[in-house]
């Protein structure tokens, strides 16, 4: 009975979740939202967070379980179906400019951003966390490093709201700066650049759609590229992490450290699984959308659970800093994705 008592509990959590879920859903239909290209992922985390700040304290403790569940094993189910939106083919369609722009964005992103907030004296996740999101697909990158390391989710949720501002600044910028002819690309380079450089995929296809069918096709599928690169991240996030906890405790004199095991980030795998199966077009283009779209809702379950786990404490606790790091990224990935989409595309497109 005691067993039944808490399943029924947890149910609770996980529908109060999926209620929030469907609200951001209904919330991002609005003409107003679409516009703005924002999703129900993150329309998601903000309701959580309005949640988490004001009628948060009257949830019964009970129902906690059911929250961590979609903040923990929602959101890995969400990243392993989230491969229904790639193909292999996509990665051909661009070549090699597209592959070797977004390599070097991702890795300096990544490594940079990683130092600058030692630098910073930053708090390690959370500064990992904003490289990542800034680095490769924004929010769903940033939950697939969260379900790997192993963090905090107020942590995840501070990372989020970066990749939100300057994305959605990117997002505006862009095809301003394109149609006044400043930047002095051809719509091939452009779509590489948009691709390459904006955090979200609703980013890269809100962008590209506002400059340009030819824009919008290559800024997608170069942002495509990126979200794949997520894969090979997260395993050596998963190493990285483990070598980490072997370390700390020894230097505490708690001879723990060996037992620090590589986390295996099985879920990237089978999302890399899920990409070579859609690659096939084994199911009519009508089951994958259907596909993608309870997809959609997972993260967004799993965006509003970890954002009922953010007060504003939090934010005041993680301070200015992931926000200034995010910045400097903002900066790099302007500057450097147009230096290379200008000069290194065309000797690769050849």
């Amino acid at each position: 009975m005691r067993v039944s008592a808490q399943r029924s509990s947890m149910f609770h959590g996980i529908l109060l979740i999926a209620l929030f879920s469907c609200a951001a859903f209904y919330i991002g239909s609005a003409r107003f939202f679409q516009e703005l290209s924002f999703s129900p992922m993150i329309i998601g985390i903000i309701l959580g967070m309005l949640y988490a700040n004001s009628l948060r304290n009257n949830l019964p403790e009970t129902w906690v379980p059911g929250i961590i569940f979609c903040s923990k094993k929602i959101l890995r189910i969400g990243i392993i179906f989230y491969g229904f939106r790639l193909t292999f083919q996509d990665v051909m369609a661009v070549g090699a400019a597209g592959i070797a722009i977004d390599a070097i964005i991702v890795t300096v992103t990544i490594t940079g951003g990683y130092w600058i907030g030692k630098l910073m004296k930053m708090d390690r996740d959370i500064a990992l966390l904003t490289s990542v999101g800034s680095g490769i697909c924004g929010a769903a990158a940033v939950l697939g490093a969260e379900s790997t390391i192993q963090t905090k989710p107020y942590k995840t949720a501070v990372a989020v709201a970066t990749v939100v501002i300057f994305g959605t600044i990117s997002m505006f910028l862009y095809p301003v700066a394109y149609r006044s002819g400043a930047l002095g690309l051809s719509p091939q380079e452009m779509g590489i650049f948009a691709g390459s450089t904006l955090h979200e995929v609703a980013h890269a296809v809100g962008a590209g759609n506002a400059m340009g069918g030819e824009i919008a096709n290559v800024s997608v599928i170069v942002k495509m590229i990126r979200v794949m690169m997520l894969v090979p991240v997260l395993l050596v996030l998963g190493w990285w992490a483990a070598a980490s906890a072997r370390k700390l405790p020894s230097k505490a004199g708690g001879g723990q450290g060996a037992k620090g095991k590589i986390a295996v980030p099985w879920f990237a795998i089978w999302f890399l699984i899920v990409i070579g199966f859609n690659s096939l077009n084994l199911l009519p283009s009508s089951v994958v959308d259907a596909i993608n779209y309870i997809d959609t809702f997972l993260l967004t379950m799993a965006m509003c659970a970890l954002g009922a786990e953010t007060s504003i404490d939090k934010f005041k606790k993680a301070g200015a800093k992931p926000f200034i790091l995010a910045f400097i990224l903002f900066v790099w990935l302007l500057g450097g994705g147009y230096l290379m989409a200008k000069y290194l595309s065309p000797v690769l497109l050849g």
